[in-house]
């Protein structure tokens, strides 16, 4: 197979909501207009509503389209599904309901030449986040940036463009993947810290671009309590922290 420039990486858990709504319509179009080589790669974290169905209706419309089927451990485990099945020589992790709109990876890519690592920063407000939501980003916020990666200022945006050979490197090298193999329900983590936390160590710039950001998600398998989350997060960090001090991330 020729050697292509960008892999496209979207995990799905229950998407079917979003799916429904075209964005991967959204997705598709606005890759054919580009002059750069793509696949889209779908990594399914065992969903258990119609979304499988959905997908499979694009992939028979277009080979560059991939789906991989996982059992349910989590948003990292189906990431690192697809990062180690990535083809083009940069990959683009990206969520399903496009809060950042697939355009905004041009603001990313121009960047490739000279970076490693891009990722898109949503800053400080965030269209339609509710109060509470954004109390509990600022405080992750302030204790991570004190614990790790103080010079960035959003670790968890979830688009983020990297040079392919080194994210293989980095998922290999992640302790998240060794703890916990199964899940119930989603869940967000902070497997994004430790990701951006192990490319710095291998020596990678990270480049941080804003992007737009407006919370698009209508999927309803996504039972969400902030609070609880920033705080299960922020003992995740803690954790990356130990490991480092331990030496578990030696390069």
């Amino acid at each position: 197979m020729n050697k292509l420039d960008l892999t496209i990486i979207i995990p799905n858990y229950n998407e079917y909501e979003n799916i429904s709504r075209g964005v991967l319509d959204d997705v598709i179009n606005f890759l054919k207009k580009q002059t750069f080589t793509w696949e889209v790669v779908i990594s399914d974290d065992g969903s258990s509503d119609d979304s499988l169905k959905l997908i499979d209706s694009y992939i028979k419309k277009d080979e560059r389209i991939r789906l991989l089927k996982n059992a349910h451990a989590g948003k990292p485990f189906a990431l690192r599904s697809a990062v180690n099945a990535a083809r083009g020589e940069y990959l683009l992790l990206t969520d399903m309901d496009q809060s950042t709109p697939i355009p905004e990876l041009l603001k990313l890519y121009v960047h490739a030449p000279k970076y490693q690592v891009v990722i898109g920063s949503r800053g400080a407000r965030r269209a339609d986040s509710s109060p509470i939501r954004q109390l509990a980003s600022i405080i992750f916020l302030m204790v991570r940036r004190f614990i790790l990666l103080p010079e960035i200022k959003d670790t968890q945006c979830g688009f983020k463009l990297i040079k392919t050979t080194l994210a293989k490197q980095i998922f290999a090298k992640m302790r998240i993947f060794g703890r916990d193999s199964s899940a119930t329900g989603w869940k967000v983590t902070a497997y994004d810290v430790e990701m951006l936390h192990l490319a710095k160590k291998m020596g990678a710039v990270i480049k941080e671009v804003r992007v737009i950001w407006k919370n698009e998600d209508t999927s309803s398998g996504k039972s969400r309590n902030f609070v609880k989350e920033s705080l299960e997060m922020l003992f995740e960090i803690l954790r990356v922290r130990v490991n480092d001090s331990l030496g578990k991330y030696n390069v």
